[in-house]
This record gives C-alpha cells, structure tokens and sequence, in this order.
C-alpha cells in the first residue's frame, strides 16, 4: 500500500476545503446539523419564554436579585439564557455528525451540556450572590431538556423516513479479513435504519473469480473492490464516502495513520471498529495507555440480571399489567371457549432458571391434542426439530392466529411473571428438545428467568433463525441493564403492534 504524506501546499487546500462539503454524506450531514440548529434555538426560547410567563406573568417582572446597583430584568436574563444554553450545546458536541441520529450518545451530550449549564449557574450565584427566581429555572430547565430530546427523536424518525427513500445514506467500504469483513459488512446489512449501505468489500485476496462477490448473512451479496493495500483506488471505484476497517494482518498504525490524512482531502470518514460483537455499550469504556486507544469491554452482567431490583419490578410491573388487561383477558378466555372445544388456558413446559422446569400459561391457539402432530408435521415440512415453527400452521384455530399475531396469547405469562418463573424481559423461554442440544456456550442462557419479551421478540420474533435467536438471548444475558429492560418493553409495544414476525 503507498501513501504519501501531505506537503504544504497540501495541507492548504485541506484546510480550505473544509469549509464546503466534499462528498454527499458530508452534504446531508450539514443540512443535518443546520436544522438542529434551528430547532434547538426554537426549543429552548420557547421554553425560557414560558417558564418567564409561568413565573412571573410575562415581561414585566420583578429584577434579578443581585448586589449591583442597576437593575436587570428577566427580559434580559432569559436572552442571557438561552444563548448561553447553546452555547454550551455547541462546545459540548451536542450536534457531532459522529453521535446525531442514532444511538444514546447524542442524548446523552444534550443532558450533560444541560446540567453543566445550570452547574454554572448555581456556582454564579453562590460566588456573586445573584438569586436567580428558583422557580423559574425549575421551570426552564426540565422542560428545555424534554424539548430538546423529543425534537432530535423527531428528526430522527425524519431521518429514517428519508432513509427508506434512498437519501441520507453513508456509503460505507468494508476493510479487512474475510470473515471480520464479512462480520461488519452483515451488521451494516442487518441495520438498515443505521443508514449504512455497504458498497463494497476489500478482502486480502482482492479481486478474482472466485470472490468478485462476498456473500453475507439473510441473502446479502457484497461486491469485492479490492483488496486492503489499495484501499484508495476502492474508494473511487465504488463512490464510497466512508471506509470501515476491521481486523486485517495488512494495516498497522502507520498505515492508518496514513490512510486517514488521504482520505480526509477527499472528505471520506474513516472508522476503526474493535472487532467485538454483541457488547453493549455501557460495559464499553474507552482509555488511551502511552497514546495507543484502548477499549476496556466490562465483565458480562449475568449477577446483575438476576439482582433484587429486576425482581421487585418484575413483581411490580406484572400486577399492574395484570390489572389493567384483566377486562381484555376476559374476553378473550371467552373468544377461545366459544369458538373452539377445549380449555381456554394450554400449559406447556419449559425450562426456566438454572435449567429448572416450570409450567408456562398462555391462552390456548390450537386445537386439541395438537401437540401430537408435532412430529408428524416436522417430518413432512422439514422444520427444525430442535426450534420448530412454521407459517400456516394447520393446528392453529382461527381465533388463535389472531391472538398469536399480535402476541394476545402469551398475555397470561405475567402469571409466570408473579409466580416467579419467568421475568418481564429476557431470554426466549425454551423447551426441553432445546436444552438437550445446548452446548457449553448456549447454557448461559439457563443463568436468568425466560421473560415475556426480549431482544428476540423486538427483532423478528418468529422470523428468527435458530442461530439469531441464541445470538440475541446471549447478548441479553451479558448486556443486561434497567434501561435495556425499559428500552425492550416500549420496542415490544411497537413490535407488538404491527404483528410482524408473529404466527
């Protein structure tokens, strides 16, 4: 691979051509960020403005409390306000190309700038004895930070709306080692509200008959462009204006080094991803050890998952759901006895904690005795005996393909749920043909309660390959977290909603 470092006069033009954008994810990223400009200003004069009306009735207010001698109304404290509320917005990267649009970091920047800023305030007024109107800031603040945070989740349904259509995408090359290349190409592939679209794929052994396409996971192809010592000459062949590299025995520090200051003339983005799959990013933490990059990845949150707190809310959250749907359950106990001989409850065993088996209650969606052509279906459709499931399901009533679309039918589980058998969120809860076929590695599943969602049921549900569904159960277990919980249940809703993946 050649690169070639910048001289002087290249250097200049760099710098120059900062000031416009070089490619069109560059384009739409700063359309991007001038409209959260906008909206955050609007946001947040908006909501000084009515903590000012709220508290005080309007303009005319009485002055700020403060030792000099002249007089300051709040007119003038909430325009000091509200541009030191940006301003901080601003300094803290609020509104980076790197964190808008997706992930938690972007929030996260927003409430940290927010907090610091009224940090500021509080120090202001011990040290120079200003008595800012309490009431005014517990007005202004709460309600600018929700602001600020429900209109970025607006723009980012915006975005995604855009990305259905073929607009805001970030054309990505994917650099590296077959099957590392082929690892973050399929997590591009998989994510497509990401905006990812991966244009092509450089491999060491480069470009011949045999890889001219790169085939990847759910009927993806990637077309192979080159291999990882003319990185740049890929770039122009297939318009990509981010490069991603992975693990490869080809690209050292240097050669990184050196690749970033070529791509960056030609405004390309370059990402270095660690290699590691299915690690959330709370046990991520980042450090620099003699100005090389570290990532520390934290111990899996097996203990974590089974701690008092997630029970205590599992109990909690069950009897509140149980009370609120009692009436809907009702009717649908009557639905199943009246349209189909039977009990209106079918329990099926499954495997809960530490391997123990337990009862599992959901409303009954298939005929009598349905459990008995299991093998005989299995036969003849050629299933999986160990994850079977299939469309059409000739034991399934009627009314049982409703309830089963729209998830009706495991309703009954947060019994499970107060019984202490199952947990709100977690694993698949799975049968004993399933447990038998585990290796050392799938166990992990068996450490926390099966819940009534998870990971598995926000992506897919029934739609899962085996492997897929043991890949997400897994990252549940590891990754576990109170927020991951409330995150899943309000994706669950969702899921829940459109019936996809559910028969």
């Amino acid at each position: 691979m050649s690169f070639e470092l910048a001289d002087d006069d290249d250097l200049d033009i760099r710098r120059s051509s900062h000031t416009l954008p070089r490619s069109e994810r560059e384009r739409w990223q700063s359309e991007y960020v001038r409209r959260l400009i906008a909206t955050d200003f609007g946001v947040i004069v908006a909501a000084i403005t009515l903590a000012q009306v709220i508290r005080f009735g309007g303009p005319a207010a009485t002055p700020l409390a403060w030792p000099l001698p002249y007089e300051v109304g709040y007119t003038v404290v909430s325009g000091a306000l509200a541009f030191t509320w940006l301003a901080f917005l601003a300094i803290g990267h609020s509104r980076s190309p790197q964190v808008v649009g997706s992930g938690t970091e972007e929030y996260r920047r927003l409430v940290s700038a927010t907090l610091r800023l009224f940090g500021v305030l509080a120090i202001i007024s011990l040290i120079f004895q200003i008595e800012f109107a309490r009431g005014y800031l517990a007005i202004a603040l709460p309600l600018g930070l929700f602001g600020l945070m429900l209109s970025r989740l607006l723009w980012r349904i915006h975005a995604r709306q855009l990305r259905g259509r073929g607009e805001y995408r970030t054309s990505v090359l994917v650099v590296g080692c077959a099957e590392a290349a082929q690892a973050m190409a399929n997590a591009f592939a998989a994510d497509p509200a990401s905006g990812y679209r991966v244009v092509g794929v450089c491999i060491p052994d480069g470009l011949n008959e045999i890889t001219e396409y790169f085939p990847g996971s759910s009927g993806h192809t990637f077309s192979v462009v080159g291999d990882d010592r003319t990185v740049l000459d890929a770039v122009r062949r297939s318009g990509a204006d981010t490069v991603a590299v992975t693990a490869t025995d080809h690209l050292g520090p240097i050669e990184l080094r050196r690749m970033a200051w070529e791509l960056d003339p030609i405004g390309v983005e370059l990402i270095v991803a660690p290699g590691v799959v299915d690690i959330a990013g709370t046990r991520l933490t980042n450090r620099f050890v003699a100005g090389v990059p570290m990532l520390h990845i934290a111990k899996p949150q097996y203990d974590r998952a089974k701690s008092a707190g997630k029970a205590v809310f599992d109990l909690c959250f069950a009897a509140g759901v149980l009370l609120a749907i009692a009436p809907t359950m009702l009717a649908i106990a009557l639905a199943v006895k009246l349209t189909s001989p039977g009990p209106v409850f079918y329990l099926s065993e499954r495997i809960g904690r530490s391997g123990k088996p337990f009862r599992m209650i959901k409303f009954r969606s298939m005929y009598v005795e349905a459990d008995t052509a299991v093998d005989a279906l299995i036969a003849r459709n050629g299933g999986n005996p160990v994850f079977f499931k299939m469309k059409d399901d000739p034991r399934i009533t009627p009314i049982g393909k409703v309830l089963r679309k729209f998830s009706l039918d495991e309703l009954p589980q947060f019994f499970n749920v107060l019984r202490g058998e199952m947990s709100v969120v977690g694993p698949r809860p799975q049968v004993q043909r399933e447990v038998d076929s585990y290796d050392g590695e799938m166990r992990r599943r068996l450490l926390v309660k099966p819940g009534v969602t998870g990971l598995w049921q926000v992506s897919g549900r029934s739609d899962l390959s085996l492997e897929d569904s043991v890949r997400l159960d897994l990252s549940y277990v590891e990754n576990w977290s109170m927020v991951l919980d409330l995150l899943l249940i309000a994706r669950t809703i969702g899921a829940v909603t459109r019936g996809a993946g559910a028969y």
